[in-house]
């Protein structure tokens, strides 16, 4: 099969190729349980400009035994093959994925729970496995799969399987304390915060306020339902504060993490409020003194589980939340990756074989 392959690190990002083509074996069957996926559709995430870059090297690849792999662990397509066990799914079906496949299948406490990312032998593709979805075959689990509804196309919905259940898990968090004529800030309004400002249009009434550096990507935004636009020029955080009548927001939502946002983040966060760190970069500095005065609370987030990734689905097929994405070909991921490190990208990336 067809792959775009990462055969090194680039710390300074600084390369011009950073995927390469190449012909690899496809997937087989080996467990009862395994499906063979014809790739629809793969995200290119801001994870995978981390991944190229190092960042997850220390964790995921301390023996430096991950490269080469193939990148891509937002999929979406059809059911290929399936294994002995797989009953529920056939040839053509068309599917979403699960981005964390366990190595338990399904049998830990953790998975057991219904909390799949903290699954024991937790199988990421693309970050600690070799296999990801930038190709045209996939071996997952049937675990993972998710059957779309006949209005939805793979290539339509790769992104949701990472950007959008990471954007909608955090959402879900925060609307079960936000109330009418409350408020809610989303710092950055890109790849997941533009699913963000969706999901919390349709799941809450509390004031949508989208903090954003780019003039293009705040026009988006409040197209996509924000009340509230500010346009980051070093005033955000008293802008933010005249909005919310001096107190700040009630829920402050950052998926950006990095150049400062943090800061400006718990500025932004009420007294008794809560700051949802999504986007990674940076340190989270604050005196503990100040966390114990103003009782704000800080919580980070991690993808979703698989029965938030079928809620997603199911404001997905009643049309709530749509995707914006520009599409490449299978072949151009390495100027997908460009695209998205140079901020050219609106939306999501997304590979098409």
């Amino acid at each position: 099969m067809k792959a775009q392959v990462l055969y090194k690190y680039d710390p300074e990002m600084k390369e011009d190729v950073w995927v390469e083509s190449a012909e690899m074996p496809d997937p087989k069957i080996e467990k009862a349980s395994d499906v063979i996926v014809k790739i629809g559709a793969a995200g290119v995430c801001r994870t995978d400009l981390h991944i190229i870059e190092g960042v997850w090297r220390h964790i995921q690849d301390p023996d430096d035994q991950l490269l080469p792999c193939v990148m891509g662990h937002e999929n979406a397509g059809w059911v290929e093959e399936v294994g002995q066990d797989v009953s529920n799914f056939k040839k053509g079906d068309p599917v979403i994925l699960h981005p964390l496949i366990s190595g338990t299948n399904g049998t830990c406490l953790s998975c057991r729970r219904g909390n799949d990312m903290f699954a024991e032998e937790g199988a990421f593709p693309g970050l600690n496995i070799k296999e990801g979805g930038y190709c045209e075959y996939l071996k997952t689990s049937v675990r993972n799969l998710i059957k779309l509804p006949k209005v939805l196309a793979p290539k339509d919905v790769a992104p949701f399987s990472d950007a959008g259940l990471t954007a909608y898990r955090v959402v879900k968090k925060a609307t079960r304390h936000l109330l009418p004529g409350q408020s809610c800030v989303v710092i950055g309004a890109g790849g997941l915060g533009h699913i963000a400002i969706q999901c919390l249009k349709a799941m809450c009434a509390a004031n949508i306020i989208v903090v954003e550096k780019s003039e293009k990507a705040l026009k988006h935004a409040m197209e996509l339902g924000g009340e509230e636009g500010i346009l980051i020029d070093g005033n955000e955080v008293e802008q933010v504060l005249e909005l919310t009548n001096g107190n700040g927001a009630e829920a402050v939502i950052d998926f950006v993490g990095e150049h400062g946002s943090t800061s400006m983040g718990l500025n932004m966060t009420a007294g008794g409020g809560y700051y949802y760190i999504v986007g990674y970069g940076e340190e989270i500095k604050i005196l503990a003194v100040d966390v114990i005065i103003s009782e704000k609370n800080i919580i980070g987030n991690l993808v979703g589980t698989w029965s938030e990734l079928y809620e997603l689905m199911e404001l997905a097929n009643k049309d709530y939340v749509q995707l914006s994405m520009q599409e490449y070909k299978l072949e151009s991921a390495n100027r997908a990756l460009h695209d998205l490190n140079e901020g050219l990208v609106k939306g999501r990336a997304v590979l098409v074989p």
